[in-house]
């Protein structure tokens, strides 16, 4: 499986972002999907994950109620909503999936590559 993210960028305070992740190859064997954040000098954390039929979603607290992901399993896609923006979201985003919901929240099967967000103050 083959994970590629779009939509990383700059930004400002409060202003809203949409990254996209596609996946290619054995899509099949993917159940969960997920974005993960590694701030410079920090630890990648979890920010938010969905299973394969999009009613069991979870949120990290600090994103909670500004963030919201979704998928088209059609497209083999899921999509990050980004609003309200904040300073602290700055990080490279990682798309994440797994063959179980549980794995893709604490040890994703697979990565793609990140993607740069900045949000200036």
């Amino acid at each position: 499986v083959q994970l590629q993210a779009f939509g990383g960028g700059l930004v400002q305070a409060g202003d809203s972002l949409r990254l996209s992740c596609a996946a290619s190859g054995r899509t099949f064997s993917i159940y969960g999907m997920g974005w993960f954040r590694q701030a410079p000098g920090k630890e990648r954390e979890f920010v938010t994950a969905i299973n394969w039929s999009g009613d069991s979603i979870y949120y990290a607290a600090s994103v909670r109620g500004r963030f919201t992901i979704s998928r088209d399993n059609a497209k083999n896609t899921v999509y990050l909503q980004m609003n309200s923006l904040k300073p602290e979201d700055t990080a490279v985003y990682y798309c994440a999936a797994a063959r179980s919901y549980g794995k893709v929240v604490s040890t994703p099967d697979y990565w793609g590559q990140g993607t740069q967000v900045t949000v200036s103050s």
